[in-house]
This record gives C-alpha cells, sequence and structure tokens, in this order.
C-alpha cells in the first residue's frame, strides 16, 4: 500500500469523503499499523408500537461528518448517524412500517435487500424519496429466519450513496435456533467494506470501479473485536461496492458455517474459508479458547476483484471465557430446499461487458419479465467476461450448479445473490413470492454497482398465473416520496 504523509491525506480525504462507522474513536497516531480502536457495533433500532401491533421504525439519511484515520472529520453519509446505520431486528409474524425521511441533498431510495415484500415497499429505483420527503412502507415478515440488510437503491446513484455509508443490517427471527443470540455479546454483526484514499475515488470509472486498499469493519479501520464467550456467532455482510472477500483466519482455524444470504442450512458445515461477493451475507460461528488473539483476514484468490490479502480485524479473548452451548449437530427453522417442477419454466441472463444483459441496457420504463406468483423457475445465468455476481429482489434461491459443478455444501442453501465466475454459466432453482402487482416490478442485477450504474439491470413483475400475457411491457417512470 502506497504510504501518503499527513497533508496528502487530508487532502484525499476530503475528496473521498469516508469516515469511521458511528463516531467510533480513531486509531492513534503514534500506532498507525495496529489493530487497537473497538469495532463499534451498530446499535439495534428501538422500534414504536402502534395500537394494533404495528412496529414502525424510523430512519433519517443525513450527511455527518466522521474519522476514519488521524487528520480530522470529514463528510460522510448514515442512517441515523454519520455512517452506516442501526440494525432493525424482526420476527416472523411482526407487521413492520419504516418511516423513512431523506435529510440528504439529493434523492435516493431505501432497498430492503433480502426480504419478501410487495414490489411498491421493495425500496428499489421506482420508489425514490426525494429531498425532505418521508416514505413509509409497511408489510408483514413472513419468511425464515435471515440475516439480511438495507441500502440505497437510485439508479445511476447507488454506487456512490452506498460508498458513502448508506448500509445497515435487518435481521429476521424465527423462533429458538440454539446458535449464539445476544447481540453484541456473542451474536456481532461483521459489515465489511474497502476504502480508497489515494486518489478520490470514481464510483464508475474502470471494470469495477470502486477497489480499495483500507478495510473497514463496521466503519473502524483497524480494529479489535472482545471476545467473552467461548463461541460467537458473526453475521458477515459484504457491503464493498466491488470488492470479494476469501475470508479466513490468521491460525488457519476451522469455523463453522450456518447461514446464508436467506436462511440457516440445515446443519452447520465446516470450512476453514469462505468467499463473499458484494451483497453477500454469511452467518459463521467460530470457536475461541480464553487469553489468545488471531486475525480475520481476506486471502487473495483468482478472481480480478479480491485485490490481494488484507487483514480486516483483529479478536482478541478475555482471560477466561462465559461457556457457551455446543453448536447443534441439526439446525430448527432452515427453509426447505427448493423442489424444481419437472415442466418448470427456463429463463437464460446473458451478462455482456458490464452494462447490459441479454444486450439491453436497464430501461427504467421497460418490463423485461413476467412470472406468474408462486412459481419455481430455473434461471440460467451466463457469464460471457470478467467477473459479476447477480441479485434477484423478492426471492429465495439456490445453486444448482456453477458450470455442471454442484456448489460448495456451505453455499447450498438459500441465497438472494450468487458470484457468477468470468466466462461460466451459473443456474439458479428460483422460488417466486405471491405478491402481485403488473404495474410495479423488482429488479434483478449485477451486485457489483458500478455494474448495476451503468445499466446491468433488468425488471420483472409477478401477476397472477394465467394473466402473463396481458401485461403490459411498458410502465410509467415515476417517484413515490
Amino acid at each position: 500500500m502506497r504510504q501518503i504523509n499527513r497533508r496528502q491525506f487530508l487532502a484525499v480525504a476530503a475528496l473521498t469523503g469516508l469516515a469511521s462507522a458511528c463516531g467510533s474513536d480513531p486509531v492513534p497516531a503514534a500506532d498507525p499499523a495496529g489493530f487497537r480502536t473497538e469495532v463499534r457495533v451498530p446499535p439495534l433500532l428501538k422500534p414504536s408500537r402502534g395500537e394494533d401491533g404495528t412496529l414502525t421504525f424510523a430512519l433519517t439519511m443525513r450527511r455527518g461528518r466522521s474519522e476514519l484515520l488521524p487528520g480530522g472529520p470529514v463528510e460522510t453519509w448514515g442512517f441515523n448517524g454519520p455512517y452506516l446505520g442501526p440494525t432493525i431486528r424482526a420476527a416472523r409474524g411482526d407487521n413492520v412500517r419504516m418511516k423513512v425521511t431523506n435529510r440528504l441533498a439529493e434523492a435516493s431510495t431505501v432497498h430492503w435487500h433480502g426480504m419478501r415484500l410487495p414490489a411498491e415497499m421493495d425500496g428499489g429505483p421506482h420508489q425514490q424519496v426525494e429531498p425532505g420527503a418521508t416514505w413509509t412502507p409497511h408489510w408483514t415478515v413472513d419468511q425464515p429466519a435471515t440475516t439480511s440488510w438495507y441500502h440505497p437503491h437510485p439508479h445511476g446513484a447507488t454506487a456512490r450513496h452506498v460508498y458513502r455509508g448508506l448500509a445497515g443490517m435487518f435481521i429476521v427471527d424465527d423462533g429458538p435456533s440454539g446458535l449464539p443470540s445476544r447481540y453484541g455479546v456473542d451474536d456481532i454483526p461483521l459489515i465489511l467494506q474497502d476504502k480508497v484514499l489515494d486518489p478520490a475515488p470514481d464510483p464508475l470509472k474502470g471494470t469495477f470501479g470502486i477497489l480499495g486498499d483500507h478495510m473497514l469493519v463496521n466503519g473502524t479501520y483497524r480494529g479489535v473485536v472482545n471476545v467473552r464467550t467461548e463461541r460467537v456467532r458473526f453475521r458477515v455482510l459484504n457491503g464493498s461496492n466491488a470488492r470479494m472477500y476469501h475470508l479466513t483466519f490468521g491460525d488457519n482455524r476451522a469455523f463453522h458455517v450456518v447461514g446464508g444470504d436467506a436462511g440457516l442450512l440445515a446443519a452447520p458445515v465446516e470450512v476453514d474459508r469462505v468467499s463473499l461477493t458484494p451483497g453477500e451475507r454469511v452467518e459463521l460461528v467460530v470457536a475461541f479458547t480464553a487469553g489468545e488473539q488471531v486475525m480475520l483476514r481476506t486471502a487473495s484468490g483468482s478472481d480480478d476483484i479480491d485485490e490481494g490479502d488484507h487483514d480486516l480485524v483483529k479478536i482478541v479473548t478475555a482471560p477466561s471465557l462465559s461457556a457457551s452451548p455446543p453448536l447443534p449437530a441439526r439446525l430448527p427453522g432452515a427453509p426447505a430446499p427448493i423442489v424444481v417442477p419437472p415442466q418448470a419454466t427456463v429463463r437464460r441472463f446473458r451478462l455482456n461487458g458490464h452494462d447490459a444483459i441479454n444486450g439491453k441496457e436497464m430501461d427504467m420504463s421497460r418490463i423485461d419479465e413476467v412470472v406468474p406468483a408462486g412459481a419455481v423457475e430455473i434461471w440460467e445465468i451466463e457469464n460471457t467476461v470478467y467477473a459479476h455476481n447477480f441479485h434477484i429482489h423478492e426471492v429465495a434461491f439456490q445453486v444448482l450448479d456453477v458450470d455442471g459443478t454442484k456448489p460448495a455444501p456451505w453455499t447450498a442453501g438459500h441465497k438472494d445473490t450468487v458470484y457468477v465466475p468470468p466466462k461460466s454459466t451459473v443456474r439458479l432453482a428460483v422460488q417466486f413470492g405471491d405478491f402481485t402487482d403488473p404495474k410495479t416490478p423488482y429488479m434483478y442485477h449485477c451486485h457489483i454497482l458500478r455494474h448495476e450504474d451503468s445499466g446491468m439491470m433488468g425488471q420483472f413483475v409477478i401477476v397472477q398465473p394465467g394473466t402473463e400475457g396481458q401485461v403490459s411491457r411498458t410502465i410509467p417512470v415515476h417517484h413515490h416520496p
């Protein structure tokens, strides 16, 4: 990593507008290489409860000032604070309402990534929130336990808005699982991001946009997680614009994957490395012993979006640890496998360059696909060039194969975002929901945000079965503040 002096740092930091998360302390100048700042756990957002039991969560998009490295605060964006946002936590069966207020100087949106909900509540580019306006989507949470997240989705500006700091976790509970569950104690979120300090980044420049060489965890640079229990559940989100993380520990210890994007696995899977592309999540359970220190790292791979080895966070355990229950052999609440019917519809999508799917750039007024409610389909995603990934709104899917090879067991659960390696084809069994709306689309797109903003995105609607041929393929483009 290129070294810069204080004057250079101040100049580039002012241009990038980056910061550490939510008011965490800066790394001491006397020890710039040390991992010393405690990683701040985003607070749980407390809802208000209406007379009918509806939980209302209030989020405000706002500008702020925060600090990443010594040199003074710079401008950042966040929800309810200067950078990132609080964690939303709800249970299956809860009626929830989001009160989203935009205090930025420009329009944005908030997409509930991984949530199963009506299209008009999804927070995609059609649900734009103008400056000063408040948007109040509402739905009933009805999906298995999962770690999802929320972030902006304005077409053409998503990369910039997310990079500025607008992101947070959304946890869904669905009964006891036998896994660590004390938030911030043995159930800890880790939001991974990479940042560029030299020079100021253009999120739409180059093949992938932003690939940074400064790693943040929950917005903390070179941070420490203090562990006080024998086992810890880490909910890991790749919140970067483009980087792929290959997560491993400095001592190569084994750990267990217990969940992915859209729910728990049927049983824990032991691994010593997991990989995440932007937007993907994974739940890990890691065993520790008293008085140890170990680094969580990202290692080099053969991909063009992993950009080398980096230490992410240092984990330090207490001199004595509280006992943890044994890891369950089976995980209750895991969603059932998706069964593909014999005559399932097959849809094919070709990822062209960095700005088109099936030869077409995103058009907000065009409906690309019409899907009957409750369908299970096979989607084949062909990547013709360099690295991409693929996210589908509203759905859960399982990876059938990658170039004919079955996925690794730890990736075989329900997902909503998948890596599509260069010059490969990924086949998905896609399970659609029952929310119908022929005029309001969901999105599918590459979640490398530079590609998404450049046009590698399409739109689909879900309709009553048998009405597919009656749906207009053109819709008006308007905002829903």
